[in-house]
């Protein structure tokens, strides 16, 4: 189209300083089912997405194909939030436990900023939304709207105040009982949360640059052990785009991401970029970006080390006004050059702030701009073998549907959040995924993974746990593990995933006379070792042998000291799963009177 050209010229005629051509990197289309319109999209611990539709309380999850290929996965429509909650722009978050928590929302149901202080957390498990109430102490979390949040090391919540009415506070919240604690702790120059993105940094504090109080040129950092904030240096360049802002206040910045280096990357919504150095705890000017990009926009950080990231006109655009189309799409290498890369079909149509991005368990990107067109952006780069996961423990025979499965290692979480965009959205992926590859077939499963004994970043050689459930459905036979963090998979492990199964009892039903004993054959056939254990209510019983290696069969020996109908419950646990088989026992009164006999003669 004349148009689409048109603007891609003008943009490559703008940049030429700073910008490279393109390497070898693709986009391909995701097949969309439903046709809905994608906004906000997070990574679940099973290795699906939960994806929104545009300014609905309508969630879908997108499941990868059986040979892990997420373009041409299957979608399945999800529970729906509680009604009346339909957010856009707000806070969000996975926690340790694999719930998906949201909070607040610059826009509910509409296009008309409202900065809803609604809430709710889903349980993928359950398939429910439950809906969270806000804060209440002080009294000033009436709004919430796009209030920015994190997860510290120690799992907990985060969530600043918006701003609005003048709050400048933190609350933390306790995800078993969602009720909040409040901190008053302010920043050291008085600035609020509102249009600011929080960066989680190596050793657990969090970065943040002031946007209210001197708008993009000064920074904090959280210290959760104190929970106090403290100034981490100036910067040498304004970050604050004033777009449409009245004086001394910013409409925001673009993304800050932490990159494999420990140095932070933030974006401005100027022509500015900045490099943080936690190690010194100063601040570097970085390249110029030439046109000055959007206030708000998404970027990742590739597992190749580049930042990925989409910008678009923030001021004097074509049409002379803030927030414009076309975007383009950069990736900075990280020293000496921002290298521009093809866009998706409709990015010359989008202002930056329409997009999100997520790094994909593959080390894709998944884009969304609030259309029907969900994309998936292939890049070329490759890791370096120092940043992958270590697997220092995992059982190698895994039964299907088996939970709370143990495993330990180092660098589980990544060397960074990853998938950044700054206070309109949060969808960091420092979490382990357990990925297991059938040998025969090359099918692809993931694990759900729970339990995280840290949500921080670049761990390093500290060890690390967590816990999987494997799926019920996954195929036997020698597979191999990996872990997958931030799209970086580690060394494989050769595991062999057990045949499931199975337990039965014969006969199912059996009478005898009172104070005669039956027995009962209980089949059990599985890929490993089964304990057995029986409950049998009001009856005595007990079972011999109470363990069993591969298929084999136990006795069952049930007392029939008195007249009735029981039933019998035989339990077999392997890895943690475990399944039942009952068997009923009718006791009828003996055929002649009880004083033929002595109590319990019959033995």
């Amino acid at each position: 189209m004349p148009g689409r050209q048109a603007g891609a010229s003008l943009f490559a005629l703008l940049i030429l300083a700073v910008v490279v051509p393109a390497a070898a990197q693709t986009w391909t289309a995701v097949s969309n089912p439903f046709n809905i319109q994608a906004s906000h999209h997070v990574l679940l611990t099973d290795g699906t997405v939960l994806v929104q539709e545009y300014l609905t309380g309508n969630w879908f999850r997108l499941a990868p194909d059986a040979n892990g290929n997420y373009a041409d996965g299957s979608w399945t429509q999800v529970a729906s939030l509680p009604s009346g909650y339909a957010p856009d722009a707000y806070a969000s978050a996975v926690l340790p436990d694999g719930r998906l928590i949201i909070e607040g929302g610059e826009y509910n149901g509409s296009t008309t900023v409202v900065e809803t202080n609604l809430g709710a957390i889903y349980d993928p498990v359950a398939n429910t939304w439950t809906s969270v109430n806000p804060p209440t102490q002080p009294a000033l979390w009436t709004n919430i709207g796009d209030a920015v949040s994190v997860v510290l090391p120690n799992g907990t919540f985060m969530m600043s105040g918006s701003g609005s009415p003048g709050n400048r506070d933190q609350a933390f919240l306790d995800a078993q009982t969602l009720t909040w604690t409040v901190s008053t702790a302010e920043k050291p120059d008085g600035d609020f949360g509102s249009e600011e993105g929080w960066v989680l940094l190596p050793g657990g504090k969090v970065l943040t640059v002031e946007l209210s109080a001197v708008p993009g040129t000064l920074s904090d950092l959280f210290d959760p052990n104190s929970e106090t904030w403290s100034a981490s240096g100036a910067i040498p360049v304004q970050l604050g785009n004033p777009c449409g802002m009245p004086a001394g206040y910013a409409a925001g910045m673009g993304p800050m991401v932490l990159r494999p280096d420990g140095k932070v990357l933030a974006i401005g919504g100027t022509t500015s970029t900045a490099i943080y150095d936690p190690a010194s705890g100063a601040w570097a000017a970085g390249l110029t970006i030439n046109p000055e990009i959007d206030a708000d926009g998404p970027g990742v950080s590739l597992p190749d080390g580049n930042v990925f990231l989409q910008a678009s006109w923030a001021l004097g655009g074509p049409n002379g006004a803030c927030y414009n189309p076309p975007s383009i799409f950069l990736e900075y290498d990280g020293s000496s050059q921002f290298i521009e890369e093809p866009p998706p079909p409709n990015g010359d149509n989008d202002a930056s702030y329409q997009g999100e991005m997520l790094l994909l368990p593959t080390g894709q990107v998944l884009f969304t701009d609030e259309g029907t067109d969900i994309e998936i952006y292939t890049h070329a780069g490759n890791y370096q073998a120092s940043w992958q996961p270590t697997i220092t423990s995992v059982s190698t025979t895994l039964e299907p549907g088996s939970v709370d499965n143990q495993i330990s290692g180092t660098q589980f979480n990544g060397l960074s959040q990853s998938s950044m965009y700054g206070d309109d959205w949060q969808m960091a992926t420092n979490f382990l995924l357990v990925r297991i590859t059938n040998d025969a077939s090359g099918h692809v499963f993931y694990c759900r993974t729970h339990s995280f004994s840290t949500m921080g970043v670049a761990t390093g050689a500290a060890p690390v746990t967590a816990q999987f459930d494997v799926p019920a459905g996954i195929e036997a036979g020698p597979s191999q593990l990996v872990v997958v963090a931030n799209g970086i998979p580690s060394t494989p492990v050769a595991v062999t995933v057990a045949a499931p199964f199975s337990i039965s009892v014969t006969p199912g039903s059996q009478q005898v006379y009172q104070y005669n004993d039956a027995y009962f054959t209980v089949n059990v056939s599985s890929g490993g070792t089964v304990d057995l254990s029986s409950s049998c209510g009001t009856v005595n019983c007990s079972i011999s042998p109470t363990t069993i290696s591969g298929t084999g069969s136990a006795t069952l020996d049930a007392e029939s000291d008195h007249y009735g109908s029981y039933t019998l419950t035989v339990t077999d646990t392997m890895n943690g799963t475990k399944e039942s088989a009952h068997a009923t026992l009718i006791v009828n009164r003996l055929p002649q009177s009880p004083q033929a006999l002595p109590r319990g003669g019959a033995r």
